[in-house]
């Protein structure tokens, strides 16, 4: 009996030491790194968006003389984006969720994609100094592959205002902001989230 006590005495020493000698033999960084390269890369993958917004009207009273010059797009990981370029002070604006946009004026429908709309209203001038139109619209930018944008309208305009429909996936927390920019010129940004 006393020899079998012995041989598990020494089995365990050498048990003991193998182990050592087997973690000992993989390199440090070889465990740390698949670990960090999996978190950064899930870090990555999911963006913090901003939660502040809301969908109640948005409103600025300024009064310009300025004109539109241009309407962008843009997608965000966590937004999509329109800007007003405008050529002058940033003119004053009006954003809000309607039941549907209608051509100012005239009073037709101007059908839009999507499960909710957003009227938009710049206080801009339809003539530039020589009686030019300001801005020759378009009528739909191309918004194929956004998150939240179905439908970019431009609906019309009236003496010192013009009106643009977004047709939109749902009724999502929206905002309006001013830039200052290029040049003399200045931009409306309305950035419309993906989610709430």
């Amino acid at each position: 009996m006393k020899s079998i006590h012995t041989i598990k005495t020494i089995r365990r020493p050498i048990r003991t030491a193998f182990a050592v000698l087997a973690v000992a033999a993989v390199p440090v960084g070889a465990v740390a790194v698949p670990a960090v390269a999996g978190a950064n890369a899930a870090a990555s993958s999911s963006t913090t968006c901003p939660t502040g917004w809301g969908s109640l009207p948005e409103a600025n009273t300024r009064v310009s003389t300025a004109t539109l010059e241009a309407v962008r797009t843009g997608r965000h990981a966590c937004f999509d984006r329109v800007v007003f370029d405008i050529a002058g002070k940033p003119p004053g604006y009006t954003a809000r969720y309607v039941s549907n946009v209608f051509r100012p004026g005239a009073g037709h429908l101007v059908p839009l994609r999507g499960g909710a709309k957003l009227e938009i209203m710049l206080g801009v001038r339809e003539f530039d100094e020589a009686g030019h139109w300001a801005f020759q619209p378009t009528h739909e930018s191309s918004v194929t592959g956004y998150r939240t944008f179905r439908q970019v309208e431009y609906a019309g305009s009236t003496e010192g205002a013009a009106w643009i429909g977004l047709g939109l996936r749902a009724r999502l927390p929206f905002r309006v902001f001013t830039l200052a920019g290029p040049g003399a010129g200045s931009r409306i940004v309305v950035d419309v989230a993906h989610r709430w």
